[in-house]
């Protein structure tokens, strides 16, 4: 079987790669587009390890396939931080010790910027809802959702 074209924009950047018609989009993030971030949980879609956008919707790589990205705008947890400035949840987690052994930290973060982007000033029960196809097996979630919370108050200029 030949390999597939796909021209697609990636963090901002317009990208070209070739893959197998079955490949997903995982599968290509991690291997011809070099953005290993998204992680591999479950291949299900059940953990969201590796969550990414696509044209601004939360979407897990492992369930799409790659050449359905033909025209996409995909966002990644590399395209996240600007000019090496981390954006304001990524510093957060860091300060806040969100993270323990950072397999489902990237997906989290995509989630969390998905979310903030779409309700700025969210309710406890809402960051809790909106993260909920993440699943972290080394945190009990709090200082996660506080995390999300702290930067979105902070982000909204109320901290």
């Amino acid at each position: 079987m030949s390999k597939m074209h796909v021209s697609t924009t990636i963090n901002g950047e317009p990208m070209e790669f070739l893959c197998d018609a079955h490949d997903s989009m995982l599968d290509a993030l991690r291997g011809p587009l070099g953005l290993t971030g998204a992680k591999e949980g479950c291949g299900t879609g059940d953990c969201g390890a590796c969550s990414i956008t696509v044209d601004g919707r939360l979407v897990c790589a492992c369930l799409m396939l790659a050449v359905e990205s033909e025209g996409k705008s995909l966002g990644t947890i590399e395209g996240m931080s600007q000019g090496g400035d981390l954006h304001p949840l990524q510093r957060k987690f860091l300060e806040m010790a969100a993270l323990q052994c950072g397999i489902c930290t990237p997906g989290v973060l995509i989630a969390a910027k998905s979310l903030l982007e779409k309700n700025p000033n969210p309710t406890e029960t809402e960051v809790r809802f909106g993260l909920a196809g993440n699943l972290c097996r080394c945190t009990g979630y709090d200082k996660i959702v506080r995390a999300v919370l702290e930067t979105a108050a902070e982000m909204r200029g109320a901290a």
